[in-house]
């Protein structure tokens, strides 16, 4: 998680790291877990935590309507397929497939993944075998997942789709996912803005984790510039409606794969949008110990409101009869006992669960069986709060040496380059083809004679052309910047941010055999190299 720490402050900071997650595991099964086992807390709220759920790489969630580019987003992000994948008009993903790194790719099945003791899924077996059926995990060599892990969700259905049975607890599974991830990240289709009752459901689910949600509008190049401030108003508006906050939602609009922009009037645009969004993923392993430590806060008030709630129903509860008259009556009364609370103990609303989901959850508990309040145990989660808390919170620096530097945090895929000083173009990405692999003749010198003409137009300075003059002439193909950075740095063969004639020839070559439809390389292969550059 710390390999993109450099020099002598990498085994500091992991040092740093493993302290506050060993720090948090103590304090947790110490101070936390007592209070919560005795509240009964895991029954209503979340099952206990076990070392993998702190151990865990920081994890995005995808979520949106079917046919909005989740997964392709994450192919863009990996600049490869993972196993498992499926891309389609229709709904194609019908299941959540946790993308992880392997050094041994292929794919875990539901049922084998939530017994494997090292991964945090364990708790997933509730939802039975309807969901474990449609739940898999995707191992993958990939350098991004090294800092990161991704979730793929199935397709949010819409009109008559949505009325068909799951067969499991679709927004149950959602909200047990948000609580756990890093970001989760809602898609929408420029072509497709209409929220379905499946889809507000499913945003109501992510109720209470606003500050982990980020929203992009893709497949933004398919529309012209008047179109696209039509549409981000209506997106706007849909969302007003269903998330219901003051605050305006930021919106990332931009194209997130690899084929040429339809419309690239908005180019400027979709470049500086995809660069704030990287940056904020790039930001999570930086954070993750940061973020474990919110969740267990936030985890440690509402045990302390439980242990209240379920005290003050077994201090009102008959010692004979009328047991069964007196449990719906206080059921039914929930938010009156809420107000109390809040009274006598100065509690905010805002860290109360819900009470209609709370009700829900009474009924099936024997009241007879809760506990009174125990001072003292809430007494150790008080303090833990204000001496454990604080002293893990000061081991965990506030910026890292290197986030501001041209250093990418997570290496490898979309996220390389982010602020790359050499290549004119701001994203490197890419996978490849063997074309001309075998033949004697360099495959590119065949089409020399357009190559050149094109390279003496761009008033090369002793043989070479600057970055900013092979840019403008790149940009006329469409390709997004992420897949032009990386011919450029197929290209640049010797590294020195200019372009001659045979490295320029090597990318409009490249760009030809994008345009076709094929997949660049990830480094350049030897039957590409140039051969005045084979020495190098």
């Amino acid at each position: 998680m710390f390999s993109w720490i450099s020099g002598n402050d990498s085994k500091h900071a992991l040092d740093q790291f493993d302290t506050v997650i060993a720090g948090l595991k103590t304090i947790y099964r110490q101070k936390l877990l007592p209070l919560e086992s005795a509240y009964h807390f895991h029954d209503f709220h979340s099952p206990q935590l076990d070392d993998p759920d702190f151990d865990a790489k920081p994890m995005i969630l995808l979520v949106g309507q079917y046919s909005t580019g989740k997964t392709t987003f994450i192919k863009y992000l990996l600049e490869r397929d993972f196993p498992g994948i499926r891309i389609g008009p229709e709904p194609t993903t019908d299941r959540f497939i946790a993308v992880m790194y392997g050094e041994k790719e292929g794919m875990i099945p539901g049922n084998a993944l939530v017994v494997d003791p090292e991964k945090q899924f364990r708790p997933l077996s509730k939802f039975g075998n309807s969901f474990l059926n449609r739940l898999q995990c995707s191992l993958v060599e990939s350098p991004v997942l090294k800092g990161i892990s991704i979730v793929d969700t199935p397709g949010i259905l819409s009109g008559e789709k949505q009325r068909v049975d799951r067969g499991y607890d679709f927004t149950g599974v959602l909200e047990w996912f948000a609580e756990r991830v890093d970001r989760i990240i809602l898609l929408f289709d420029a072509h497709k803005l209409d929220i379905s009752d499946e889809f507000q459901r499913s945003i109501e689910a992510l109720r209470g984790h606003d500050d982990k949600i980020r929203i992009v509008l893709n497949k933004a190049d398919m529309v012209d510039h008047q179109q696209l401030m039509r549409v981000y108003g209506a997106l706007m508006w849909s969302l007003g409606k269903v998330l219901q906050t003051p605050e305006v939602a930021r919106v990332y609009i931009g194209s997130f794969w690899d084929q040429p922009l339809r419309y690239d009037v908005n180019r400027r645009l979709f470049e500086d949008e995809e660069q704030d969004l990287f940056k904020d993923l790039q930001s999570l392993p930086r954070n993750a110990a940061l973020r474990k430590l919110n969740d267990l806060i936030k985890r440690a008030r509402l045990a302390k409101v439980h242990a209240y709630i379920i005290s003050s129903l077994r201090k009102d509860m008959p010692s004979m009869f009328g047991k069964d008259g007196k449990k719906k009556e206080l059921i039914k009364n929930l938010n009156v006992i809420y107000e109390n609370i809040q009274r006598e103990h100065h509690i905010s609303p805002g860290d109360f669960p819900d009470v209609k989901k709370m009700q829900d959850a009474l009924q099936f508990q024997d009241f007879t069986k809760f506990q009174l309040i125990k001072p003292h145990l809430l007494e150790v989660v008080d303090k833990m709060l204000a001496e454990d808390i604080a002293r893990l919170m000061a081991l965990i620096p506030l910026e890292e040496k290197n986030a501001t530097t041209s250093e990418p945090i997570v290496k490898g895929g979309a996220f390389q380059g982010v602020q790359d000083t050499i290549s004119p173009f701001g994203y490197k990405r890419g996978e490849g083809t063997d074309a001309g692999k075998g033949e004697p003749e360099w495959i590119v010198g065949k089409e020399r004679h357009k190559y050149d003409s094109l390279f003496e137009t761009l008033n090369p300075i002793e043989g070479k052309v600057t970055g900013t003059n092979a840019k403008a002439e790149m940009v006329k193909s469409k390709l997004p910047n992420t897949v032009l950075g990386k011919i450029w740095k197929l290209s640049d063969v010797d590294k020195d941010g200019l372009l001659d004639a045979d490295e320029f020839a090597l990318a409009m070559y490249l760009m030809e055999i994008k345009l076709q439809g094929h997949d660049l390389p990830t480094e350049l292969p030897e039957h590409l190299i140039p051969p005045s550059k084979k020495d190098l």
